[in-house]
């Protein structure tokens, strides 16, 4: 990778600028953006390969993988809770960048392909490690072609903490990052998630997490208090009994103050996108780090007052449907490739 660029903000959010979002007169509601996509997106099936890598504490991670054309760069894509590979957003990128001929990896979370991992741990916001393993085995395989990593939601948070923990130890071969409505601050988050249409979508997650947490208590007798988890009917239950109890924090307020991707931001030192709404209904407009990405010269703020949570559907008719976030995604690291080859907005170099 080139050494000796630096990254201009200011070309790239004009660049990024010429493309705003305008959500059509069918689907204006925050809730309507919400959901649109996951119930209604029509796509073809993205192939690829499917493989299992052996985590180094004795569990395994399932990864979708393209292949692209010889030398062209590499993207990692991270799903949200309780996606996976298959997820829309997912699959509309993993479409995209295939067509580039870039390679392609999704990772799929412990226990969010299908089938409940190994070890006396799951996923969560702030669990960085697993995409440290990834990131770096994806290197050693394609060792000086350039990585780009982006991120929704849950994986967004992910994406975004890892940055910010390793500041300037960020490998010099991840060219740049992409997070989408990422939860900055989930003391605000959890509790938004819980009452949104009146509980509505956090009954939908916890048909599917209290399950799993049940499941990792069976392989783990006296881990986890199964009756309070299958109690569970919110975020701070479900948070307090299997999140933090699984994962070494006191509670859910405690977990949520610790891993909320906000209070990580000063110390990215990648060019990063951050894709966000004010009116998600998951992650309320005021946590959105406007002052953060003043001051910084990595992020690139694409804030915009409407799109839901991780939605952002815009086109003419519900038949004509384009998605702007993944649009700005691949114009974010296309452009930061050109550059990269000896354009004008380049990116960063840190050691290896």
């Amino acid at each position: 990778m080139p050494t000796g660029f630096a990254f201009d903000k200011a070309a790239a959010v004009e660049e990024l600028s010429r493309f705003p979002f305008r959500p059509p007169w069918w689907l204006r509601g925050r809730h309507a953006q919400t959901i649109w996509s996951p119930f209604f997106r029509r796509q073809p099936p993205p192939g690829g390969r499917r493989e299992h890598w052996q985590t180094p504490d004795g569990d395994r991670l399932s990864l979708w993988l393209h292949d692209g054309r010889q030398e062209r760069p590499l993207v990692l894509l991270l799903h949200g809770l309780e996606g996976c590979a298959s997820s829309n957003y997912i699959v509309g990128l993993r479409h995209a960048f295939v067509a580039l001929g870039w390679s392609v990896a999704a990772l799929e979370f412990r226990s969010c392909d299908g089938d409940i991992n190994l070890a006396p741990r799951l996923y969560h916001s702030g669990e960085t490690t697993d995409l440290d393993f990834v990131q770096d085995e994806l290197r050693r395989r394609a060792p000086g072609v350039p990585l780009y990593i982006a991120g929704f939601s849950l994986g967004g948070n992910v994406l975004a903490k890892w940055l910010g923990e390793r500041e300037e130890q960020v490998p010099a071969q991840v060219a740049a990052a992409a997070v989408v409505s990422p939860p900055f601050d989930l003391r605000v988050s959890g509790p938004a998630i819980d009452g949104a249409l009146g509980g509505l979508y956090v009954r939908r997650f916890l048909r599917t997490l209290i399950p799993k947490a049940l499941e990792k208590a069976r392989q783990y007798p006296g881990l986890l208090d199964r009756e309070k988890i299958a109690a569970s009917r919110t975020f701070a239950d479900f948070d307090t009994w299997a999140t933090a109890a699984l994962h070494g924090f006191d509670d859910a307020f405690d977990y949520w103050s610790k891993v909320g991707c906000g209070q990580f931001l000063d110390g990215v030192r990648v060019p990063t996108v951050l894709i966000a709404a004010e009116d998600d209904p998951f992650n309320p407009g005021s946590t959105l780090p406007h002052q953060i990405c003043e001051r910084s010269p990595w992020l690139v703020p694409r804030f915009t007052p409407r799109g839901g949570h991780a939605g952002f559907v815009h086109g003419p008719t519900p038949g004509t449907t384009r998605h702007w976030a993944e649009e700005q995604i691949v114009r974010f690291f296309t452009l930061l490739e050109g550059s990269r080859c000896g354009g004008r907005v380049a990116t960063h170099h840190s050691p290896q």
